[in-house]
């Protein structure tokens, strides 16, 4: 199977609800083949740090069933608990003897603790359809990914791109629900 650009978004909630407008928004994107919700978990951390685990897709049940919990094994964390951490663990460990260097940098993200205690988080991994062609022409041109990182809306009002006032607004909308 081909797969395009990939990418893990988490995104905070002060509550676990997960259905709804995003759900919808996930799912109007994988019609238009814009993006495909490779994996998604759900997790909500309690006040303790302890952590409850869901799964959550857009997956048809064949791509389900071809792609596995992908996330969990990403990032170390399990559906089936410890067992499924250990899971993910050799996962990573397979591949990393097959020659692939994973997460090798000891300063590496670490996308749980990111989520606040006493709160929920969808953990998303997106590939963008999109972006394929794009891809495949810079690969061909013999570029390749230095880089990459979303701008905060506040970084592009000093380039002209946004007015003070529409960045704000935007920033706040972004941010709004880790601010209690």
């Amino acid at each position: 199977m081909s797969i395009g650009p990939v990418q893990l978004i988490v995104l905070g909630f002060p509550h676990p609800n997960f259905h709804g407008e995003v759900i919808a928004e996930l799912e109007r994107l994988r019609q238009s083949d814009t993006v495909r919700v490779i994996d998604a978990l759900a997790v909500y951390k309690d006040t303790d740090g302890e952590l409850e685990v869901e799964h959550l897709s857009n997956l048809t049940q064949e791509e389900a069933v071809e792609l596995g919990s992908k996330v969990g094994a990403l990032i170390g964390l399990g559906i089936e608990g410890e067992t499924g951490a250990v899971a993910g663990a050799e996962l990573g460990a397979a591949a990393a003897a097959d020659g692939v260097a994973i997460f090798d940098d000891p300063k590496a993200w670490d996308p749980i603790a990111e989520i606040p205690p006493d709160s929920a988080a969808a953990l998303l991994l997106i590939e963008h359809h999109w972006a394929v062609p794009l891809r495949d022409a810079i690969a061909r041109a013999g570029g390749f990914r230095l880089a990459d990182g979303f701008i905060s809306p506040l970084d592009l009002v000093g380039i002209g791109l946004l007015a003070a006032e529409e960045a704000k607004e935007l920033h706040d909308l972004e941010t709004a629900g880790a601010v209690r």
